[in-house]
This record gives C-alpha cells, sequence and structure tokens, in this order.
C-alpha cells in the first residue's frame, strides 16, 4: 500500500517537474515498472545520446531500493554489457547508501552524475576503468564511438512505400517507385540521344 501511494506521487512529480535531461513514465501503465530516458551531458563522450533505462519497484519500496539497469549499451566503468550500474545508491546498508528518503528522481539523477564522472576506483568493468585511468584520450574515442553506434536516434529512409500508401488500387504499375521524399526517381523518364548530333554551324 505504501509503495503504491508514493509511486504515484513519485511518477506525478516526475511527469510534471522531471530533472533536467531525464524523463521516466510508467511501463504499459504499471505502477512498479518504469521506463526512463537520459540524455548525455554536454561535454561528455555520451553527449546527445539517448539512453534507454529499466526500472523495477520493488514491493518494500522505499525502505529497498529499486532494481536498475541500462537498455542501451554505454561504454562506462561503472555500467557492463548487461546494464548492470555499480552504485552506492541502488544498494542496501552497509555495503551502499539507499535510504527511505531517496526516490527514483534521485537515482537518475545519480546515474547521470555517474555518467559525467565515472569511478574508476569501483569498477564493473576493469579494462574500461584502467582505459579510464591510464588512456583517457582512448577511453573517450571508444566511449564517443558507442555513444554515436548505440545511442543516438537513426533516421531510416523506407525503400519503397506499401503498394496500399503508393498508389491506389489498379494503378501499381503505372508509376515509377517511391524512394524518398525529396528523391526524384528517372525509371520511366526517356533518355535523349545525343549521341548522332551534328554541332551547329
Amino acid at each position: 500500500m505504501q509503495r503504491l501511494s508514493r509511486m504515484k506521487k513519485e511518477i506525478q512529480m516526475l511527469s510534471e517537474s522531471p530533472p533536467h535531461g531525464i524523463s521516466c513514465w510508467p511501463k504499459d501503465e504499471k505502477i512498479d515498472e518504469l521506463e526512463a530516458q537520459i540524455i548525455g551531458g554536454e561535454g561528455t563522450p555520451y553527449e546527445n545520446g539517448i539512453f534507454k533505462i529499466d526500472i523495477q519497484i520493488p514491493e518494500r519500496y522505499p525502505f529497498e531500493p529499486p532494481k536498475v539497469r541500462f537498455i542501451t549499451p554505454i561504454y562506462h566503468p561503472n555500467i557492463d554489457n548487461a546494464g548492470r550500474i555499480c552504485l552506492d545508491t541502488l544498494k542496501m546498508p552497509p555495503k551502499g547508501a539507499w535510504k527511505p528518503c531517496l526516490n527514483v528522481s534521485t537515482v537518475l539523477t545519480s546515474l547521470q552524475l555517474l555518467m559525467a564522472e565515472p569511478n574508476p576506483e569501483d569498477p564493473l568493468m576493469t579494462e574500461i576503468s584502467n582505459e579510464f585511468k591510464y588512456n583517457k584520450p582512448l577511453f573517450l574515442q571508444h566511449a564517443k564511438e558507442w555513444t554515436k553506434q548505440h545511442a543516438m536516434p537513426k533516421v531510416t529512409i523506407p525503400d519503397q512505400l506499401p503498394k496500399s500508401e503508393e498508389l491506389k488500387s489498379g494503378q501499381e504499375n503505372t508509376l515509377p517507385t517511391l524512394r524518398g521524399k525529396h528523391e526524384p526517381s528517372f525509371e520511366k523518364q526517356p533518355i535523349a540521344d545525343i549521341t548522332n548530333k551534328k554541332p551547329r554551324r
């Protein structure tokens, strides 16, 4: 009962006044399953990337921390390939720092800060941590490449529209295939033969 009333307030707060660069909403209208997005901060290798996050709210919440993991792959010392996160806020004492006064908004803000300021002394990914500590330029290069590959929105142009959308019934073969909004097609256009033209005198 406490989880229900607490989550209603938190979801309303996240909807009306979310932290900068963060959005969060219920998954399939469920109160115990949330989805979130964090936009990579300016000046970080994750800049402009959109990172999707899955949040599970346990029955004992807020006396137990939410279970959080990254859905979008991210190159980070404290986040492994399965999206698991090494963060004190997500652990119970004495090893962790979770308190009932914390909430989903503070957790997401902490993740945003962790993305901007990794903690190589408490890593999940040892190789990435060593790279961060001893070869920062290479770490930044790899992190930017991962961000571009996995977290940047991809714009695709369909090769061919469905016939029902492309043409009305009975006109399927009378016009060239539509390949893009601004890309003309010359498949049916006659090509002038200029090879036998005589030069003007």
